[in-house]
């Protein structure tokens, strides 16, 4: 690669980390072909952008970032693939769902709104963080609950006491 390829790869790469809270790194070495396309064909369906990337540029792209990736660059070694995603725990559930058949891919790490996780020790933690629509359903559940609850209260409660009322109206 020259320079000026360099450089263009990594402005790519430091768009698409500005553009994206939701950057996972993983070690996909040892897959074969026909693993690494079922690979790509789970990350495809999952809406998880899956791209294998130098670990210089990568650290370049991060350091010209204007987002803090903490301890993030020191786990570039080795094999790395860029896993970027709208939904928040969507790789980390691609990378679970596919280690059932295989030991790989392995987490390195992960950047997820402003949060940073090192390690696969972290997967089953990042699975089991919550989407945005699933966050907002949740709240909007939670504020419909206590008005339900009034509004089924009222009814029921003025049945009974429209009923006492009439009762005593009738003594």
């Amino acid at each position: 690669m020259t320079r000026e390829e360099k450089s263009l790869v990594i402005e790519q790469l430091t768009a698409q980390l500005a553009d994206n809270s939701t950057i996972y790194l993983a070690d996909i070495s040892g897959l074969d072909a026909t693993a690494t396309s079922n690979l790509r064909r789970a990350c495809f369906k999952a809406g998880v952008k899956l791209n294998v990337v130098k670990n210089t540029l990568l650290a370049k792209a991060m350091e010209s970032s204007d987002k803090d990736f903490g301890d993030l660059p020191s786990v570039l070694k080795g094999n790395t693939s860029l896993m970027i995603a709208e939904v928040n725990n969507a790789p980390a559930k691609v990378i679970k769902d596919f280690r059932k058949k295989s030991d790989r891919p392995i987490l390195k790490g992960a950047f997820v709104e402003e949060a940073v996780y090192i390690g696969d020790g972290q997967l089953d933690a990042l699975v089991d963080i919550k989407s945005k629509d699933e966050l907002i359903g949740e709240i909007v559940g939670l504020l419909q609950s206590p008005a339900k609850n009034v509004i089924s209260a009222l009814k029921s409660g003025g049945n009974t006491i429209a009923g006492v009322v009439k009762t005593l109206s009738e003594r």
